[in-house]
């Protein structure tokens, strides 16, 4: 019987068909890992991206207010609002607002959200770790459980491919570093993901104990009421499409209402023990004090106020106008429309939120991470070109940020 067997196909072609054999087979290892292995690998390399350009900043950081020069990671990524937090964990609030020489509420610990230095303190007593690799430590955890979250997030939405992709996208966007550093984004980006993932999934009763620890952890309770609230209304609207209950309608009704509690109760904690009615919002006044000087907090007024600081009067305000225009008009995006209504309605909550009581200067980039849903829509496309544009830029745009808001570079006045 004659040999029916092909001989492999040689030539340019042969090769390059041999040379993709090992790829494709990386390729179906790489599918067959479970989906939360997938997860943490791609967590933990670029976890080590960072890393290795924080510790070339810090190689060549000089003395500063913080450390000494050429510091090892921990100090290094415990600077800044780090020391807030390690004054929290360790002293605890001021029973008396300190103030300026002309009797204004001066920068203090009030600004600072108990959940997080609370967290690092419990694993310092257990381990006996020092600050700065405890808040390290508890900061990369949250960052990894975050990012497990975010892919259970993406799945519904965009699918197993695309969700990895967005998983990639979080773990190498340019605010990234604070998944390892002192600070408290990381632990609030855990608990907003949950949150996320429970809303979308409607299980409500949940939500109460997550939104409480969240709300004390970073200010986001009043952005995730309003949230809460527009959700209750595009259910109550789709009812006869998509049944909405009355006990869910209570359910959500009370979540919305006990989210803005939270979000009032930690102005409240301030007031009970400074005897200060306005000591929460005076202390955060303090910190936009260098640019405005001080004032009343006026809903909605600090951006055209860092306009106006910025870029002067009438271009600040208009440049004002036309960004909140522009980022209303992108949740109707098509690609942002996949995302579906309620991680939007989320989107839109928190933006306003900033709109009505942030001031815009070099930590807007910071306060801007809970909006990392739309990370969705930027993973869409599937052009192999793309995603590795995009996530190159997502590089370098972290090294800049590095360099420009981290690094302590003398008198710095571009704070993360």
């Amino acid at each position: 019987m004659a040999d029916r067997r092909v001989a492999a196909p040689v030539g340019p072609s042969g090769a390059r068909a041999r040379d993709r054999r090992p790829l494709a087979r990386q390729r179906a290892r790489w599918r067959l890992l479970p989906w939360w292995v997938r997860v943490l690998l791609v967590y933990a390399a670029a976890r080590a991206v960072t890393t290795a350009m924080m510790l070339a900043l810090a190689s060549a950081q000089e003395l500063n207010a913080w450390t000494a020069a050429s510091p090892g990671y921990a100090d290094f990524a415990s600077m800044w609002d780090g020391n807030w937090y390690h004054i929290v964990a360790v002293v605890g609030y001021p029973a008396e607002l300190p103030l300026t020489p002309e009797g204004r509420v001066a920068e203090n610990a009030w600004a600072f959200m108990p959940g997080y230095p609370f967290v690092v303190r419990g694993l310092m007593l257990a381990t006996g770790l020092p600050w700065a690799p405890a808040a390290v430590t508890v900061s990369v955890l949250f960052g990894a459980g975050a990012a497990l979250l975010f892919q259970r997030l993406m799945v519904p939405v965009l699918g197993g491919p695309s969700a990895m992709f967005a998983v990639v996208l979080f773990c190498v966007a340019p605010l990234s570093p604070m998944m390892q550093i002192a600070y408290a984004e990381s632990m609030h980006a855990f608990l907003l993901t949950l949150a996320l993932l429970l809303l979308v999934r409607r299980s409500y009763g949940w939500l109460f104990p997550v939104v409480a620890v969240m709300s004390l952890t970073r200010p986001s309770g009043l952005a995730f009421a309003l949230a809460l609230g527009l959700h209750a209304v595009f259910r109550f609207v789709r009812r006869g499409r998509d049944p909405f209950p009355v006990r869910e309608r209570l359910l959500v009704g009370f979540l919305a209402v006990f989210s803005a509690a939270m979000g009032f109760s930690w102005p409240a904690a301030a007031w009970a023990v400074t005897g200060s009615l306005t000591a929460y919002t005076d202390t955060e006044l303090a910190w936009r004090s260098a640019y405005i000087g001080y004032g009343e907090l006026v809903p909605f007024a600090s951006w055209f106020q860092g306009g106006d600081w910025w870029l002067g009067s009438p271009l600040g305000p208009i440049l004002v106008v036309c960004l909140v225009l522009a980022f209303a008009g992108g949740l109707f995006l098509p690609a942002v429309r996949r995302l579906g209504v309620d991680l939007r309605i989320w989107v839109a909550s928190y933006a306003l939120y900033l709109l009505a009581v942030f001031f815009p200067q070099s930590s807007t980039f910071r306060l801007l991470m809970p909006m990392f849903p739309l990370l969705g829509a930027v993973a869409q496309p599937r052009s192999v070109a793309y995603r590795v544009a995009v996530v190159m830029a997502s590089l370098a745009l972290q090294w800049g940020w590095l360099l420009v808001c981290w690094r302590v570079d003398g008198y710095d006045w571009t704070p993360p």
